[in-house]
């Protein structure tokens, strides 16, 4: 196991750093320290970031010492915390892939040497990681895409893309959460707001959940999106390991 260090970040934040890779087993341990910090209520505490091998957690300094909240944090971090990773949730998330939900799906068939429907089953086959949240509200670094399905960026970014997009930038896919300029390739489209600031929590999901993406056809797409403009679409949510 890597060795974990505990740094400043400024005068209000607290850098945890486990590792210099990414992978899941850094990012289970990272999600398993973020849930007993909050379990324990540590006061003064104002927000925690993870990232792909990092947690940054900011606060109040009025509220608790950089001293006091690091004592605590070595504490914690002496537990034994990586059967916590298993409380991780699976989001079932539907996509309408290609046409005009998708429309670089040929673009990634084609440098993949594979027919659109085998690119469709490639990357609906498997949960992908959440490692981080970052870029947008909402917008989730994933892992695990299939090599065979690696595709570059656009040479030009386009101005806009929808919201709910489904993408593949480099070795990454993910969703976009709202409308923005961005220079994945687009291969499906989900109803679902991964990100709504009229819900009581925003972003669906968080760091150390999976996303299992679910084709389904066009009418199936305009039915969920009629049931989230009606606020009565729920997604499909799993326990990892069950």
């Amino acid at each position: 196991m890597n060795e974990i260090k505990i740094c400043t970040a400024g005068d209000s934040s607290v850098l945890i750093e486990f590792g210099q890779e990414i992978s899941p087993e850094i990012n289970a341990q990272i999600t398993a320290v973020v849930r007993l910090i909050k379990a324990q209520h540590i006061e003064g505490v104002t927000d925690m970031i993870p990232a792909f091998a990092s947690l940054l957690i900011n606060y109040d300094p009025r509220v608790v010492s950089y001293a006091g909240l690091r004592a605590r944090l070595e504490k914690l971090l002496k537990l034994e915390i990586s059967g916590e990773a298993s409380e991780s949730r699976i989001f079932e998330i539907p996509v309408c892939y290609g046409g005009e939900y998708g429309p670089d799906l040929q673009n990634i068939a084609d440098h993949a040497g594979l027919t659109p429907e085998e690119v469709i089953s490639i990357h609906s086959a498997k949960d992908y990681l959440i490692y981080m949240l970052g870029f947008l509200p909402g917008f989730s670094y994933l892992g695990g895409l299939d090599e065979r399905i690696h595709t570059p960026r656009l040479a030009n970014p386009r101005i806009r893309i929808p919201a709910g997009s489904v993408g593949i930038g480099g070795s990454q896919t993910g969703i976009y959460p709202l409308d923005s300029p961005g220079g994945w390739q687009l291969l499906g489209m989900t109803p679902v707001k991964t990100y709504d600031p009229e819900r009581d929590v925003p972003i669906l999901f968080e760091a150390g959940d999976y996303i299992r993406f679910v084709p389904v056809s066009e009418e199936e797409y305009l039915e969920i999106k009629k049931q989230v403009d009606e606020g009565t679409y729920q997604c499909t949510i799993h326990q990892k390991g069950v």
